[in-house]
């Protein structure tokens, strides 16, 4: 006979079900978490969307949904045409200006030469000094204009601002883009978070919970929490509280929107459970099969309650202390319909 690794139920081993082509174990209460749970979502820390901070073309286009992108690789590019003769003109303003600069420079010195030698007044010498500062001023001023339309320029060029994966993707090749215009989302995978809304009557209960455990439904899976922030607001038209809950780096298959469950232990309590396992669905029905002493397998409906982190479900109705039920459902199935099971 084998055994189930479930160290929380006891185990069947008496000779009436050593022949059984599956484990059993004996439904019994057991202490188990008293829990509050909710709905959540899994969102990403780290999600941004780039957008285009200027007009024209978009040329290529990296990146699509579902690629993995290292931080400063390109994702996106527009063209640069319009731009790249901006900053041609705003070189060519600034080489002008140095020009004038140079001039009214030279011119200066000589002023000043001719002032000490008193060929010429304080008022054209005054003068000289003004047209010198202009010339300083106006070159300051093309090289700054230079700088901006240079800077201007690079935003055609769009990089990844983290690593993490591709989400959205927003613009196609030959589109145009304008500012503002939403280009490509992306998350960071590695880093995860589960937010649910809690009511306010359920907020010291919450912030008092021993430990907080996050089950991924269609995943079937169950995290243990690294921590939990209780946002300082209220939701004015809900009157429930955000919290977010902590998640482990690097999960396998959990991604942003997918809908979890949030239980927060706020205590211990003695519940009559079962291994989830041994749970069975069809259609509407749910059950477990159960074995008598003859070793029959029956399929028996049952009302359950919440699961909890670990591995066990509440059962509500259908079921006695005693009983044997097994841990296998679709094997027992199996054996159900066999001649083994009628005799």
């Amino acid at each position: 006979m084998r055994f189930s690794a479930l160290p929380i139920l006891l185990l069947v081993s008496l000779p009436a079900w050593s022949a059984l082509p599956f484990s059993t174990a004996r439904v019994a209460y057991q202490n188990t978490d008293k829990s509050y749970s909710t709905e959540a979502t899994v969102e990403a820390v780290r999600q941004s969307t780039v957008s285009a901070q200027v007009a024209g073309r978009i040329t290529a286009v990296n990146f699509d949904v579902g690629d993995a992108v290292k931080a400063g690789q390109v994702i996106v590019r527009i063209d640069p045409s319009e731009l790249s003769q901006a900053v041609a003109g705003s070189r060519a303003q600034v080489a002008q200006t140095e020009a004038q600069l140079a001039n009214a420079k030279a011119n200066y010195d000589r002023q000043v030469q001719l002032f000490q030698q008193k060929f010429i007044s304080q008022a054209a010498l005054d003068r000289a000094t003004a047209e010198f500062r202009a010339a300083q001023a106006s070159a300051q001023a093309a090289r700054a204009g230079a700088g901006q339309t240079a800077t201007v320029r690079s935003y055609t060029t769009l990089t990844a601002p983290f690593s993490g994966v591709v989400m959205s993707r927003h613009v196609e090749v030959g589109e145009m883009a304008s500012p503002g215009k939403p280009l490509m989302t992306g998350f960071d995978p590695s880093d995860l978070r589960v937010v649910a809304n809690i009511p306010q009557y359920k907020l010291a209960e919450v912030q008092k919970a021993s430990k907080v455990s996050v089950e991924i439904p269609s995943l079937n899976k169950w995290i243990e929490a690294k921590g939990v922030t209780v946002l300082p607001s209220a939701d004015t038209a809900t009157h429930t509280i955000k919290v977010r809950i902590d998640l482990p780096e690097n999960l396998s298959g959990v991604i942003p929107g997918i809908y979890a469950r949030a239980y927060f232990a706020t205590g211990e309590t003695r519940k009559l459970v079962i291994p989830a396992s041994a749970i069975i669905k069809r259609s509407e029905v749910t059950g477990v099969y159960v074995i008598d002493a003859k070793s029959h397998a029956t399929l028996r409906q049952v009302r359950l309650g919440e699961p909890n982190a670990r591995g066990v479900v509440e059962v509500l109705s259908g079921l006695n202390p005693g009983e044997i039920i097994a841990l296998d459902p679709v094997k027992a199935g199996i054996y159900a319909k066999s001649p083994a099971n009628k005799k």
